[in-house]
């Protein structure tokens, strides 16, 4: 019985690591136009407890791209400076919605194996009342 709670626990590990991926794209691609905005990034990282490692994941800490952030010019911008350029943000909308789309479907499919492992361990339990 242990695999099965397990089984779900790296599943719902796996959810809420692509549930914060899910909403720093999603952040990234409302700042899209916001002048000076960086993108976020985060990384997955291996959990480990004491005893060792558990195989859950989780998303480490968020980091601000550092690529440079593009020039835009327009003269009548309140930011713009003497020659009419301020900075945009760095954020790449065909990155960010590929980006949203895997950490979609990678949150699916962990939410696919973890019902599988529910039913599963449903099944044993109505099999070992019997």
């Amino acid at each position: 019985m242990t695999d099965f709670t397990q089984s779900m626990a790296l599943s719902a590990s796996g959810m809420k690591a692509q549930a914060m991926r899910l909403r720093h794209s999603s952040e990234n691609i409302a700042n899209a136009d916001t002048p000076g905005y960086r993108r976020k990034m985060a990384a997955f990282e291996e959990v480990v407890e004491a005893g060792g490692r558990t195989g859950e994941v989780a998303l480490g800490p968020v980091r601000l791209d550092r690529t440079e952030l593009t020039r835009i010019y327009d003269r009548g911008h309140p930011m713009a400076d003497e020659n009419g350029y301020y900075d945009g943000s760095n954020v790449d909308l065909v990155v960010e919605i590929a980006d949203a789309r895997e950490a979609q479907r990678s949150y699916e499919a962990n939410l696919r194996m973890f019902d599988q492992a529910r039913q599963m361990s449903a099944s044993l339990l109505e099999l070992l009342r019997r």
